[in-house]
């Protein structure tokens, strides 16, 4: 591995991009201790709120919506295209960067337009099937492109010769041992250690379906003796639980330390973000996945392959009631032998290298090989 001295990692706007842009970031930190990191973000992205508090180097650089289709006449051209690559090139340039890196996200065009201009190593990220329309033009320029998950070089052509890497999650998630924390997140969360322990989680904003299925569903979980740690959202109204439950039912409105979450868990009911799929997988969790509708079905791909090989279930978000949550997560939640079978099968999916196989794919490509 030879020895890179400054890095540009470009990506924002959703933590899809920014938790894998930081893991890596404290990945090539370790290894390499002396190397400048510089992050590429845009004005309103969570990049702003995320990576500055992360110790790392943020520079916002003007970045625009691109079209869903396009070719490179149109990016050549715009006048607002110009003044952003422009804007990421004197950054590069200041820094002296060895190579550019994108996860995706607006910001990382101009990026990768930059790079491209200067003829330096471009490296592409991409853990959504189809990629991102930011990533698709990052591919043009370069033939490093590196994956998150198996499936995605067999669901999409332009992917087909990509490495697989796996998602960069950091440390906490990485080296967490659930049964060794369990009895601590209990404790910290009020949660009883005898009974099974559901876990609600619709991502960082929140899912509002996911919110009254589960809450609708308060007073039969209880009764069937299954506690609920139910993570609101931010951006979510409100849900009424009932208040006179026989077992906790323990709702937060935001959780930045997911890993007591997930140590507290025996069962995950989400979204099927590929961070969230990572994470649940790399951590043997077994998961219900309700995918977003409305989008281009990529969180539906995401889940696919771990529900295929025994690691969860699926739910369309349209069939998620309280009385889907009665009927099949009561019964899933109360046999232990099927959680555990669910968990392997999860746990032999998942994997928890992906910011060293990332690192090592990005040296590969500075090396020119």
């Amino acid at each position: 591995m030879g020895v890179l001295r400054s890095v540009v990692l470009a990506g924002g706007g959703t933590g899809g991009h920014i938790y894998p842009l930081l893991a890596f970031a404290d990945c090539l930190r370790r290894h390499f201790p002396e190397v400048r990191i510089t992050t590429l973000g845009s004005p309103k992205g969570m990049e702003n709120e995320l990576i500055p508090p992360a110790g790392y180097d943020l520079r916002v650089i003007p970045a625009y919506q691109l079209p869903r289709s396009f070719n490179l006449d149109l990016l050549r051209t715009p006048d607002r295209m110009y003044k952003s690559a422009h804007a990421a090139g004197k950054v590069i340039d200041e820094v002296e960067a060895d190579v550019v890196l994108g996860f995706g996200g607006y910001v990382s065009v101009p990026a990768y337009l930059a790079a491209w201009r200067r003829e330096l190593p471009i490296v592409v990220h991409e853990v959504n099937v189809p990629p991102g329309v930011a990533n698709r033009v990052g591919m043009k320029f370069t033939k490093h492109v590196a994956v998150g998950f198996p499936h995605q070089p067999q669901q999409a052509e332009s992917l087909r010769d990509a490495r697989v890497v796996g998602v960069p999650l950091r440390t906490g998630i990485t080296q967490l041992d659930r049964a060794a924390l369990r009895p601590q997140a209990l404790a910290h969360f009020g949660l009883r250690p005898d009974l099974p322990v559901l876990f609600v989680s619709g991502g960082s904003s929140g899912a509002r379906t996911i919110n009254l299925a589960v809450a609708g569903a308060a007073k039969k979980l209880a009764h069937a003796g299954v506690q609920v740690l139910h993570v609101q959202g931010g951006r979510n109204d409100p849900f009424e639980v009932p208040s006179d439950l026989p077992v906790p039912y323990v709702v937060v409105p935001y959780l930045s330390d997911m890993q007591l979450g997930y140590a507290a868990a025996d069962l995950m009911l989400c979204r099927g973000g590929a961070i969230t799929v990572a994470e649940t997988t790399a951590l043997g969790l077994p998961a219900i996945y309700v995918p977003y509708p409305y989008s281009n079905q990529e969180q539906r791909r995401n889940a696919g392959p771990v529900v295929e090989s025994g690691g969860g279930l699926l739910v369309d978000n349209a069939e998620l009631s309280p009385e889907w949550v009665e009927r099949t997560v009561i019964p899933l939640a109360r046999d232990p032998q099927r959680l555990a079978a669910m968990g392997a099968a999860a746990g032999t999916y998942g994997r928890r290298d992906g910011d060293e196989a990332l690192l090592d794919f990005v040296c590969q490509a500075v090396a020119g090989r």
